[in-house]
């Protein structure tokens, strides 16, 4: 693998002058601006037997502006400024004309566009040029790279509790400060990267360049970054480019004409499961398309690095459908393996390593491939972080399948510590997925439809209702401190958020009900969702004074099956946790030097039921327990 990727660097090297030259094409493919006024462009077209531009500038006219063809599939265009001043304004539409080998035209969005817009009245998006007079200037300088990594999975779409679409705007100047009240240090946002179908939830990208104009311009995107790291906050761009939206008419699919061009012809071209086209990471100009996509969200938004999706679908063959992963090293290693695909997300760490080595990159990857995340020249694949995907599936099947009786805690701590050493994961009980129709979050599985009527603090306290805010909260303080490296919730999850996430569509009658988040909930001061949201901000203001995630793993020093209790050590603090449903203890021993009560779920304030006093100390005596010399009783 290492030797495939070092072929590669050298070629790239040998052949476009390095890799800094060959990632910066996204300033001369597609339309660019030149000082002088002129306009620049470029296209890669090599199935097209003619190519020419077209749009407002010219009255529309298909043959007035022909591309001169180059080596290698490229084709460019020179139009010469108008007394000083460019030839296609801004904010004017364009289109690629391809003349196919069939003869048939083809009016066609440049893969490489920057803005792209949908009228009301029309089904597809439409390329405008973005060429403001002023584009918008970062005042703030990026966060230092963070050692501790608290997430918020975010989508701007649906960050308010309106029923709409809401706006980058928005999320600036609501969203964003609620984000740092919850000590959250990190968003990752979803959904940028322009899709035509808002119910694919941003995964069937069609314009790989083009920030989504559903929620404002670029230069509004721009400003939300730059507000975040005036606040501290690292912004990361869930980046899709495991595969492609159908879509021709404004999509990369037969841009050219062929079935090609930027993917796999055939069979191969195509995700059965997903209904979209699938890159050929073994040709050289779809890596210069991909590498540079990254280069650009990065120099010219700002963002600090990227989760990348569908890790485990670019990697084999199988895009692992129908497969199940148990950790045999023959599933990772054979002809089942795209070694094209993984080839590209080296040379990808290794560019965002040299050119930006203050980013951060995440693997989402369910199959467990060894040394995804270990650096490129030990012949890993260069990730800083991988997704632990195994937790949030556990929590789900405890809930689902087992009585709180049967809940097995030596199962638990597995799951929660399963991971290879020197490989960081990111633990989370629950992400999008879980939210999403067909699906319930935590908090839905546990209340369910009490949360329509049993949440409000003038009704008594439930048993559901009380089992469901109390479990909420220890599950995710023992995945934060015990899970990983690295932590992320979903938006609206942190408070047990109520009801499913599903966009407007035919099936629902085009309804924006649930695509909302309804943070307003957390601000009535009458519901108990407000005890849940403060556990969550508590609990990472303590990670964020104590640092466990930074720190090595913990050491588990109970994990008791009768008692229903674990408890473990991890930078210099004690996790206990009792998940017995009905028995609590007096006097439990548990491995301990010094004890005050830091964060405890049975607060007041949490919604608990302030059974222990917060002003006493603890000292240990020197009596052995699970072989360590000191212990003491709580």
């Amino acid at each position: 693998r290492y030797s495939l990727f070092y072929n590669h660097l050298k070629n790239i090297e040998e052949s476009e002058g390095g890799l800094d030259k060959f990632t910066k094409s996204y300033k001369t493919f597609g339309v660019n601006q030149l000082a002088d006024g002129g306009i620049y462009c470029k296209e890669w077209a090599p199935g097209a037997e003619a190519v020419f531009l077209a749009g407002d500038f010219n009255g529309w006219n298909p043959s007035s502006h022909p591309y001169k063809k180059l080596e290698y599939g490229k084709w460019e265009l020179f139009i010469p400024p108008e007394d000083g001043h460019s030839p296609v304004p801004h904010g004017s539409k364009l289109k690629v004309v391809i003349r196919a080998q069939n003869g048939a035209l083809l009016y066609r969005i440049s893969p490489w566009a920057r803005y792209v817009v949908r009228e009301e009245d029309k089904v597809n998006y439409d390329w405008v040029h973005w060429n403001p007079p002023q584009s918008y200037i970062h005042k703030n300088p990026s966060p230092k790279r963070l050692k501790s990594l608290r997430i918020y999975e975010s989508h701007v779409g649906i960050a308010s509790p309106e029923g709409k679409v809401a706006s980058y705007k928005n999320f600036t100047y609501n969203v964003l400060p609620r984000i740092k009240d919850l000590g959250y240090n990190c968003v990752q946002l979803m959904a940028i990267m322009e899709h035509a179908y808002y119910a694919s939830f941003g995964y069937q990208v069609t314009s790989f360049f083009a920030a989504s104009s559903r929620y404002g311009t670029p230069d509004d995107l721009k400003e939300m970054i730059d507000v975040a790291h005036s606040m501290g906050i690292t912004v990361l761009l869930d980046v899709v480019h495991s595969h492609a939206s159908k879509n021709s008419e404004d999509g990369l699919n037969q841009f050219d004409g062929t079935d090609s061009c930027f993917f796999h012809s055939g069979y191969r071209g195509n995700h059965q499961l997903w209904d979209s086209r699938l890159f050929d990471y073994a040709n050289w100009e779809v890596l210069r398309f991909l590498l540079s996509n990254l280069r650009m969200w990065i120099e010219d938004y700002r963002f600090d690095g990227f989760r990348f999706d569908g890790v485990t679908s670019m990697l084999y063959h199988h895009h692992g459908i129908g497969t199940g992963f148990s950790g045999d090293y023959n599933e990772y290693f054979g002809l089942h393996v795209d070694e094209d695909a993984l080839c590209y997300l080296m040379l990808a760490n290794h560019m965002i390593n040299t050119l930006h080595p203050e980013c951060i990159t995440i693997a989402e990857d369910v199959s467990g491939m060894p040394a995804l995340c270990r650096p490129v020249a030990e012949g890993g694949g260069g990730f800083d972080y991988r997704l632990a995907m195994a937790i949030p599936d556990k929590w789900i099947q405890i809930i689902k399948e087992l009585k709180d009786e049967d809940w097995n805690m030596g199962n638990i701590v597995h799951t929660l510590t399963n991971r290879r050493c020197e490989e960081k994961y990111i633990a989370y009980a629950e992400s999008h997925d879980q939210a999403l129709v067909g699906d319930k979050t935590l908090a839905f599985r546990l209340m369910d439809a009490e949360m329509y009527t049993n949440m409000s603090v003038l009704m008594p306290l439930t048993p559901v209702i009380d089992r469901g805010i109390q479990l909420h909260k220890m599950i995710r303080l023992i995945t934060h401190a015990l899970g990983g490296e690295s932590y992320l919730n979903f938006m609206g999850n942190e408070f047990g958020h109520p009801e499913w996430l599903d966009f407007p569509r035919i099936g629902n009658n085009e309804s924006y009900h649930y695509a909302r988040r309804q943070f307003n909930l957390t601000e009535d001061d009458l519901l108990r969702y407000k005890f849940l949201n403060a556990f969550d901000r508590d609990m990472n203001k303590l990670e964020e004074r104590f640092g466990w995630l930074a720190s090595p793993q913990a050491y588990v020093s109970e994990k008791h099956e009768a008692n229903k209790v674990i408890a473990f050590e991890r930078a210099g603090l004690i996790f206990i946790f009792n998940f017995h449903p009905y028995q609590s203890y007096v006097d439990y021993r548990v491995v301990a030097f010094k004890y005050k009560i830091l964060l405890d779920s049975d607060a007041g304030e949490y919604g608990g039921h302030q059974r222990l006093d917060h002003n006493t100390e603890y000292f240990s005596e020197e009596y052995p327990h699970n072989y360590r010399p000191n212990s003491i009783m709580v």
